[in-house]
């Protein structure tokens, strides 16, 4: 068979529609009674932010092309404007059902464990004062109603912002009729707990609504409704025509929020002619109007968990990450990784150790230099104070910080400037590329010489999101490996082109050239009637080359296993080319984001681990790590983890053709591999405190104790175990 064979439009799913069904699969977790309910309406409120970040990206870019006339198509054979027609038609679906969701299921559920969102009607007496004083001292003085006529023309209307669209008239005469928006003040929360009540809460537009009439004095107010729009935020720098990147990317910032309308939501109780004005004067298309049936924009939900008093049984069941006792702070990390590497895999695994990696670097005399880059950190990031605490020790620190990190650009422009404001070096990257590399290199004088000791992971140096992404990371020592991680960041900081790699596959390009090797490898042994297989994990698979290639090595007979968790453009079941491929997604508790790349390799079971998703983004215009396991121990332990989570059959939906269904369970013993990981790390720390436990009985034989201390200190280990 010709490769041409395998690049027919027929043969992929479009990246955008298949986005669109990882949502789904999302929403499918709000609506899985099996799941806690607080934990229920969380996965719906993440919907809802998905979604919009989707409209302010993907959705945007495709009405940039749409807007210069291309006409051509990608690989599913779809033209831009074909995939715009396409994304609101299926999201008009997922809207009903993620409304129909939130009326008919979250809601009925919430007010039977007692947990109400009322409106004001539904508030008792006390409840109704407390709205009206609200109202009076806190929202009337922030408020500010804007006039659409003549001399005050239509405000602009901020992307994500909640506004209401308000027609009124003259008290005397209901000819005279006016229109106003008003913006919802982001200052305050847009859930308000009532007092005197253990979880009966209001939205902040209910309460506005209720008293809008005292914003327009001597008028009527004849209607009143919500409405929002996304707008394109897509970032657009033209790093090659900029000296200053950073100064370019807050312009850029700025600039932003005008973006285009992708999308104009409004209550569906909204009349249609003030629907119909709105539609006009924003100048949204009318295929991306989508009348609401509810609060408009269920992104609250994700805090409304939060929130709530006491109900633990309506949250997932909290567990410890168990920390390695030789990385434990007490103990030297370093001595630690030089006997041997380590395997850490979040949440299961606490990110506190690759955190203390960083921090004992910092105050160790012998640390001379680390290097990192940093794609996503958190708000108050304990990482970034090591790093400034490393440099005020005279250390030489560089930091790599990706001010293009989308959404996160505000927050690392401000993290990049507090680094240097403690000495750091901060750089940017290259030209053209965002650096998507996980990587952590610390230079240390060792009694036998200078050592580097790395870190790399296929997350992000994230303390907060460590504890809901899953992720890995091992720390090495690797001499190889060192030398390539050195030669990494003076390609990211300097001209230097290293000629090649010992160990490290970099993108762009190399990361693609050494996938298709093995894959071709595969596709040799299978010819040969050799054994020939690869396991693949990770977050989506759109890259057509790519997907190209896997058909290739299906035909040949190479059995083919994926884990992806989003978008996934490749189809199973097409005769004699994708008949040895099985895709599987796992959507839980905890959002996949491991990136595991596996090759049979005549049985020597080569295993990678990853920062880069086979997607085109990924292996042309990033940045991006791909590294060999090497100590077998961990080889073996990465081959175990994949083989559990292929087995999961509670979690995991089946790709079939181009439609994701859930498995059937009937025969089969109940595996959440999620939840199977979390019980191997309680495991762990039960065995722990008994193995300290045990210690400290041996300790104690040492020391002489009277009768009386000795039962208190038996009585209270037993009371510990």
């Amino acid at each position: 068979m010709t490769k041409s064979e395998f690049s027919k439009h027929k043969y992929f799913k479009n990246r955008e529609l298949s986005w669109l069904d990882f949502n789904g699969r999302v929403l499918e977790e709000a609506r899985d009674l099996d799941n806690p309910l607080l934990e229920r309406v969380n996965f719906l409120g993440i919907t809802q932010s998905n979604v919009d970040e989707f409209f302010m990206v993907r959705v945007a870019s495709l009405n940039k092309m749409y807007s210069v006339n291309i006409q051509s198509t990608d690989a599913s054979g779809m033209t831009p404007k074909q995939q715009i027609d396409a994304i609101n038609e299926q999201e008009q679906e997922m809207v009903i059902k993620r409304y129909t969701t939130y009326n008919r299921s979250v809601l009925p559920q919430l007010e039977k464990n007692n947990i109400k969102i009322i409106t004001p009607r539904e508030a008792n007496e006390e409840q109704y004062k407390f709205i009206k004083r609200y109202f009076n001292d806190d929202l009337y003085p922030v408020l500010t109603p804007l006039a659409d006529d003549s001399s005050r023309p239509f405000p602009f209307i901020s992307n994500n912002s909640l506004n209401l669209a308000v027609r009124i008239h003259e008290q005397d005469n209901k000819n005279n009729k006016r229109f106003a928006t008003i913006r919802i003040p982001e200052v305050f929360g847009r859930i308000i707990k009532l007092p005197n009540s253990d979880n009966t809460f209001i939205l902040i537009e209910e309460i506005v609504k209720e008293f809008i009439e005292s914003l327009f004095t001597g008028y009527k107010v004849s209607e009143v409704a919500a409405f929002r729009v996304i707008r394109d935020m897509d970032l657009d720098v033209a790093e090659e025509d900029t000296s200053d990147l950073l100064r370019e990317v807050q312009k850029q910032l700025k600039k932003r929020e005008h973006g285009g309308i992708m999308r104009l939501e409004i209550e569906n109780k909204m009349s249609k002619h003030l629907g119909e004005r709105l539609t006009k004067t924003l100048d949204a298309d009318e295929k991306a109007v989508y009348r609401i049936n509810g609060p408009v924009d269920l992104s609250f939900l994700k805090k409304l968990p939060r929130l709530v008093t006491g109900h633990k049984e309506l949250r997932y069941p909290p567990y410890t990450a168990y920390v390695n006792p030789k990385l434990a702070p007490e103990k030297n990390i370093f001595t630690a990784i030089r006997q041997q590497d380590y395997l850490m895999q979040h949440p299961y695994d606490s990110f506190s150790s690759v955190v203390q990696f960083i921090a004992q670097a910092a105050s160790d005399p012998n640390t001379l230099a680390i290097k990192m880059t940093l794609y996503r950190v958190s708000g108050n990031s304990p990482i970034i104070k090591y790093l400034g605490l490393a440099a005020q020790h005279g250390k030489q620190v560089t930091v790599l910080v990706e001010v293009k990190a989308r959404f996160d650009e505000e927050n690392n422009v401000r993290w990049a400037k507090q680094l240097e404001k403690m000495g750091c070096h901060v750089i940017y990257g290259l030209v053209g590329l965002k650096t998507h590399c996980k990587l952590t290199l610390v230079i240390r004088r060792d009694e036998d010489g200078i050592r580097r000791y790395m870190h790399l992971g296929t997350g992000n140096y994230n303390d907060v999101t460590a504890n809901f992404y899953t992720d890995m990371g091992i720390l090495t020592t690797n001499p190889d490996m060192g030398v390539d991680a050195s030669n990494i960041f003076n390609m990211l900081s300097g001209y230097a082109k290293p000629p090649y790699f010992h160990k490290l596959h970099i993108s762009p390009k190399k990361i693609r050239t050494f996938i298709n090797k093995k894959i071709d490898d595969e596709i040799e042994a299978a010819n040969n009637g050799q054994p020939a297989a690869i396991k693949m994990k990770m977050n989506s698979l759109s890259d057509q080359k790519i997907i190209e290639k896997l058909y290739e090595a299906s035909a040949a007979g190479v059995k083919i296993d994926l884990i992806i968790r989003g978008i996934c453009c490749l189809k199973t079941m097409i005769p004699g080319i994708s008949e040895n491929i099985h895709v599987h997604s796992i959507i839980g508790r905890f959002l996949e984001h491991s990136r595991i790349y596996y090759f049979y390799n005549k049985g020597n079971e080569d295993v990678y681990l990853s920062s880069a998703d086979m997607m085109t983004r990924n292996l042309n215009r990033r940045v991006e790590l791909l590294f060999p396991i090497l100590q077998d121990d961990i080889r073996q332990k990465i081959i175990s983890i994949f083989a559990t989570m292929w087995q999961d059959n509670i979690k995991t939906r089946v790709l079939r053709g181009e439609k994701f269904e859930k498995l059937d369970r009937r025969g089969l013993t109940p595996l959440n591999s999620q939840e199977h990981f979390i019980k191997e790390a309680q495991q762990k720390n039960k065995l722990l405190l008994k193995q300290e436990h045990a210690a400290k009985r041996d300790a104690s034989v040492f020391h002489p104790m009277t009768h009386h201390e000795s039962m208190v200190h038996l009585s209270n280990d037993e009371e510990e175990e």
